[in-house]
């Protein structure tokens, strides 16, 4: 009896999105704005006049893993397809993952920062990294859906937080893909001896660093689209193949570069910068990192969550730093970091040996590894994109399935041209000054979500532990921020005595004085609550390394956000969670119907 009345309320809720609307690519009004707040200007009065109440009730009301697995997948008509494994996701995060980037940053940090001891700088960011990696490889195998941090932070923290969260890490995903693409461009026009302004149109009535048109960085975006819309597992065998090739690549990278090793290069001066130096670049060198987020949101396409999962994300983060620090090594051992170019440091440095020709290895490489950072972040935009369709704070449109491809094909064409009409126009100075803080705001509040996750389970948790819980969670943020903060304006060390002994001594209360509420069924983070205190130390320490520009382009894009939610997002997903509960008290009463009647005579129009 329970299981049918299961069935009947998932039947019941895809009724409902079938009745709104059609999911086609040729819409109505009614398929990007059906809720009842949008049916008139009285209506919509109305809903701007409940503003208060609407942004209490979303703010105080939490999902359910269970309600994000079944509830919102079924607002998508249309299941994804499971069709990946634990192979092809350690490629995923490897093509996530790996980019032009690291070309040209190992380069720039080894001269400007940290000299030989770049290596430790890549080791300290690749465990940063590992840190935020097992924090979202738990959420992703508790609730594996397409939304990723966007529905575990909704779970934990509300629909307010993670709407601000995600809309943040779209706009990276945007901005970061539109760079790899005219980043991709650079690097084609060095395989054919040209310049890169030879691919471009120059429009001089156009305003300058947006008068250089990219041809290429719209095509190769489209063709790569086309690939995610027509198959994950078809995209995911492109990806693995171009990944295998290009780990080739660097193999012949590394191997052609000691060849010429000098290790007087590497072991003379090793850290002349000392350890400010080596810890500033381990701020930088950790977007070179970011990526793996993509990985988590194909959770929902995954065979078997539990397993796949941790192998796929741990194993190709684990590939990923032993990558990056053997080519780090390579690079040292090649020339001594005072003469190492910081704008093409491989390519000048074989041709400082007279391997001239190892140029275009190096261009391959990074061809190749643009190609799949490109599908793994369009692939990553449209299932983020999808899941907040689902909960209406986006047009649910975006929220469609496509019944042959198993695919989010509005949201991956939507994604798309965004990337593409910004990659058109924008030159990459202006593209590679947009990074944000957003990133590390959002590891940020994974990490604090899991140890909600951990700690906190509504009408079990006893008062006294719920208080002691905020009491400790709320040292172990403070504390973060204090370090961070030291970090930034002091030169000298004595100030982190109180910081980090405060952040030691929250986190051992917590582990001993608080009872963990709940344990993971499939995966866990080990080292609880260890691990994820100090993914929130490390990334607070990161955020302090960061230049007051980053924080004022995250507050500006924050704003807008803002202004899109209480005007838009709010009132729709209200009305939505509304629906939704209306329809589970319907739900018992469809067990009465006879058998053949339709569901939707009993629908609250």
């Amino acid at each position: 009896m329970m299981e049918s009345s299961n069935d009947n309320q998932r039947s019941l809720t895809t009724t409902t999105v079938v009745k709104r609307g059609r999911f086609g690519c040729f819409c109505r009004k009614e398929d990007f704005f059906p809720e009842e707040s949008f049916q008139s200007l009285n209506s919509y009065g109305k809903a701007l006049r409940e503003t208060k109440m609407r942004f209490l009730d979303r703010f105080t009301t939490r999902s359910s893993g269970e309600q994000e697995v079944n509830e919102m997948r079924d607002i998508s008509q249309h299941q994804m397809k499971k069709t990946l494994n634990w192979w092809d996701l350690i490629w995923f995060g490897f093509g996530a993952v790996f980019g032009a980037g690291i070309f040209v940053l190992t380069g720039l940090e080894a001269n400007r920062d940290a000299g030989p001891a770049i290596i430790i700088s890549f080791l300290v960011s690749g465990v940063s990294a590992m840190l935020c990696v097992f924090c979202y490889t738990e959420f992703a195998c508790e609730i594996p859906v397409a939304g990723g941090s966007f529905a575990y932070i909704r779970v934990e923290l509300g629909d307010f937080l993670a709407f601000i969260a995600a809309g943040n890490i779209l706009f990276e995903y945007i901005v970061g893909g539109a760079s790899v693409a005219r980043t991709w461009t650079s690097y084609f026009a060095t395989l054919l001896n040209h310049h890169p302004d030879d691919f471009r149109i120059y429009v001089p009535a156009l305003a300058e660093n947006f008068n250089h048109l990219d041809p290429l960085a719209v095509v190769i975006p489209i063709l790569i689209g086309a690939m995610a819309i027509l198959s994950t597992k078809g995209s995911s065998r492109f990806n693995s193949f171009a990944a295998i090739v290009n780990v080739g690549v660097i193999v012949l990278i590394i191997a052609a570069g000691l060849t010429h090793a000098n290790t007087e290069n590497f072991t003379t001066n090793f850290a002349p910068y000392g350890p400010r130096g080596v810890f500033t670049a381990s701020a930088v060198l950790f977007f070179s990192y970011i990526g793996f987020d993509a990985v988590a949101t194909m959770a929902e396409e995954t065979k078997n969550p539990g397993k796949d999962i941790p192998i796929g994300l741990l194993g190709s983060m684990s590939f990923i730093i032993c990558v990056y620090c053997a080519l780090s090594v390579t690079l040292c051992l090649m020339q001594s970091y005072t003469v190492i170019d910081i704008s093409a440091p491989f390519s000048l440095a074989f041709q400082a040996v007279g391997m001239n020709w190892a140029k275009y290895l190096v261009a391959i490489g990074a061809v190749i590894g643009m190609s799949t950072n490109l599908l793994a972040n369009i692939i990553g935009q449209a299932r983020y994109f999808t899941h907040i369709g689902r909960t209406h704070m986006a047009p649910p449109w975006l929220a469609a399935i496509n019944e042959k491809t198993g695919t989010p094909v509005n949201a991956t064409i939507v994604m798309t041209l965004a990337n593409c009409i910004v990659g058109l126009f924008t030159d990459l100075s202006i593209l590679s000054n947009l990074l944000s803080i957003a990133t590390l705001f959002i590891f940020t509040l994974v990490a604090v979500s899991l140890l909600i996750r951990r700690y906190y389970v509504a009408g079990e948790t006893s008062n006294a532990d719920r208080n002691k819980f905020i009491g400790f969670l709320v040292m172990i943020v403070l504390s973060s921020i204090a370090t961070s903060v030291y970090w930034a304006v002091s030169n000298g060390w004595v100030g982190y005595i109180p910081t980090v002994s405060i952040w030691f001594l929250s986190t051992l209360g917590l582990k001993l004085m608080v009872k963990q509420a709940r344990q993971p069924k499939l995966w866990g983070v080990p080292l609880v609550p260890w691990l994820p205190s100090a993914t929130i130390a490390m990334n607070m320490f990161l955020l302090g390394s960061l230049d007051a520009a980053s924080f004022i382009r995250f507050g500006i894009w924050t704003a807008i956000l803002l202004v899109y939610y209480f005007l838009v997002g709010l009132h729709a997903s209200y009305d939505s969670a509304k629906e939704v509960s209306r329809g589970k008290e319907e739900a018992p009463k469809l067990e009465n119907l006879e058998a053949g009647q339709p569901v939707t005579a009993v629908i609250p129009a």
